[in-house]
C-alpha cells in the first residue's frame, strides 16, 4: 500500500502527527492539492483527461498523488475515471474558504504593488 501521512505519526511539521499537520503534509505535497481542487471541479476524469487538465503535471508525479490521495480516501476510481470521494468532497468544501481569501490577499498585494508601479515607471 502507498505510503501516506498518517494522523498519530510523525509528519512534516509536527513530531506529534496531529491530524491536520498530516492533512497538510499529505496536501502540500506537489500537485496533490491541483489533483484534488481538479477532480473537485471538473468531476470524474481519466489518468490522460486529469493530465491534460492540470496541464504541467508529469505522468510520474500524476501517478503517486493518485496512490496517495486514493490511500487518505480522497479520490477513487469509478467507472468514469477517477473522482473525489464523500470525504475528498468535504476537504474541498473546508478549502473553499481559504480560495476565497486568497484571491482577497492577492488583490491587496497588487494594490500595494500600484503605487511603487507609480514611482517606479
Amino acid at each position: 500500500m502507498t505510503k501516506i501521512p498518517v494522523p498519530g505519526q510523525s509528519v512534516r511539521g509536527s513530531k506529534s502527527g496531529s491530524p491536520i499537520m498530516a492533512m497538510f503534509d499529505l496536501l502540500g505535497r506537489r500537485w496533490a492539492m491541483g489533483v484534488l481542487w481538479t477532480l473537485s471541479e471538473q468531476g470524474p476524469l481519466s489518468f490522460r483527461g486529469l493530465q491534460d487538465a492540470c496541464e504541467t503535471i508529469s505522468p510520474g508525479v500524476l501517478n503517486s498523488r493518485i496512490k496517495e490521495l486514493r490511500a487518505a480516501g480522497f479520490v477513487a476510481l469509478g467507472e468514469d475515471g477517477y473522482h473525489v470521494t464523500a470525504l475528498g468532497s468535504d476537504v474541498y468544501e473546508a478549502l473553499l474558504p481559504l480560495s476565497k481569501v486568497s484571491k482577497v490577499w492577492a488583490e491587496r498585494l497588487a494594490d500595494l504593488e500600484k503605487p511603487h508601479k507609480a514611482q517606479t515607471g
